[in-house]
Order: structure tokens, then sequence, then C-alpha cells
């Protein structure tokens, strides 16, 4: 009986490793060995049988009968083992079917990330296109009163407070105008675009009187007081802007000191976003 509980566990553990990876074939093989090692206690145990069994009654012949078939099944099923664990592959037929299907998606997935790569790149490239003809429009102006950059894929053009307007006024200096316009001549040449005006202050509390009560009332009007000249002088349909006022909670720098105030007093036009234009162009490669 002991024997045929090792034989059933080793019968087992074949079968389980049967299903196993191919790296399981060195311990298949080890098993191999110490399964041969027990066939061959197994037929020393037969050959003692088969003497006994000359002077023994047909219990013997039973046992000797029972111990042959016993080994016969070790063996074929070690070979088989075997034989399977050489010839397996990494993966069995329905996980490389699977496989297959999930490269196939990531190969999709590859050609949509490098169509969206490339109309990242075109639509930085337009803007970059928009920039240059801002600065080429607007010409020697000096950086600190205006300034023209791109962040994380949004235009952005700040013109300073002491450009445009008086201490705590939102009426639109003269000179200023003409920036106003070069600006206009640009945006005007570009008839998708949409943007925002967006007043700033610094953390001065404003002490104004009339209708304004504080500084977000006065960054509003001075956002509102740039777009009606945008629209009334220079024609940039109305329903291309947004006018908006941040008030003095947005800075660009401390206002500890003076020079901070002064930059943070500023009006700010951001070109805003197209999305509908940009999946137009990440639709474009992906048609061809």
């Amino acid at each position: 009986m002991k024997i045929k509980s090792i034989l059933a566990v080793a019968g087992v553990a074949l079968i389980m490793a049967s299903c196993s990876a191919p790296k399981k074939l060195r311990e298949a093989q080890v098993e191999n060995r110490r399964l041969d090692s027990l066939y061959r206690d197994l037929q020393n145990q037969l050959l003692a049988c088969e003497n006994a069994s000359k002077s023994s009654s047909s219990d013997y012949e039973m046992k000797i009968k029972n111990l042959n078939d016993q080994l016969s099944n070790i063996k074929t099923n070690n070979n088989q083992m075997v034989n399977q664990l050489k010839d397996l592959s990494v993966i069995s037929g329905k996980q490389a079917e699977s496989i297959n299907k999930s490269l196939e998606n990531i190969g999709a997935k590859d050609s949509y990330i490098m169509n969206l790569q490339s109309a990242i790149a075109r639509k930085d490239s337009l803007n970059m296109a928009l920039v240059m003809n801002l600065k080429g429009a607007i010409g020697n102006l000096d950086d600190k009163d205006i300034n023209i950059k791109v962040d994380k894929g949004v235009v952005y053009i700040d013109i300073s407070d002491k450009l445009l307007f008086k201490s705590g006024s939102y009426d639109v200096n003269e000179g200023a105008k003409t920036v106003l316009g070069k600006v206009a001549k640009v945006l005007l040449n570009q008839p998708d675009i949409e943007f925002m005006v967006e007043g700033h202050t610094d953390n001065v509390p404003y002490k104004g009187s009339g209708v304004l009560l504080d500084n977000w009332d006065l960054s509003v009007k001075r956002a509102t007081s740039v777009v009606r000249i945008l629209q009334d002088q220079y024609s940039i349909p109305a329903a291309k802007m947004t006018a908006a006022g941040r008030g003095e909670f947005v800075p660009v720098t401390s206002n500890a000191t003076v020079e901070g105030k002064a930059a943070n007093r500023r009006t700010r036009i951001v070109i805003l976003p197209q999305l509908d234009q940009f999946f137009k162009l990440l639709e474009t490669p992906r048609g061809k």
C-alpha cells in the first residue's frame, strides 16, 4: 500500500508538471531520475517476489502482476511527460491567439499615438507660426511692455498695465491702441482663432470711486475695454472674443516688490485651444 501511495503522488505530480511551462523541464528530468531509482527499487522488490513466488501461494502472483502494472504505468507516464515538455511551446494555442490579438491592439494603439504626436507637432508648428507673426507685426517693442510666448500648447500675449492704462483706470491709452491694432491685424488673418482677454491686477486694494468696488471689478473693466476696441475699431467679431477679470489672484510673480507688482498688472490675451481643429489635424493622418 505504501508503494501505491508513493506511485499515486508521483502520478499526480507528473500530470501537474505536464501542464507547466518549458522552464519546468529540468525539474521534470530530476523527477524522472528519481522515478527511475524508484523503478529499480521496485524491480528489486519484484525480483524478490518472483523468487518468493516459487514457494508462495497465488497471492504473490497477484502482487507481482500489480507491481508490473504500476511500474509500466509509471514509466509510460514519465516518458510522456518528458516528451511533452520537450515539445511544449512557451504558450498554449489559446494563449498564442490571445497574445496575437493583444499585439494587434498594441500595434493599433502605437499607430494612434504616432498620429497623435504628429498632430501635436503640427499644432505646435501653427502656434509657433502665430507667435512669429505677432512678434513680426509688433516690431521692436520693449519686452517689458509686451511678451508673447507659448506655454503648454497655448499662445499668450501679455501687455503691461503701464502700456495700456493709467493707475486705477480702465480707459485705454491712445498710444496703446496702435499696439492693439497690430495684434488685431494678425488675429484677423486667423479667422478660426478664438481668444480670451484677461485683466490682472496687483494685490494693492482698489481705492477709486464710482461703480468699481475692488480689483475684481477693475480687472473685468480693463478686459472689456480692450475687447470693445478690438471689436469696434479693428472689426474682430465679438463671437471670437471672451472678456474675463482675474483680479489679483493669478500673479506671475511675487507682489513683494515694486517690479513684481508691475509685472502682475497686465492684460493677457489667451489664444484658446481649438479642440475641434486639433482633432481634425489628428484625423487627417489617420485617414491616409
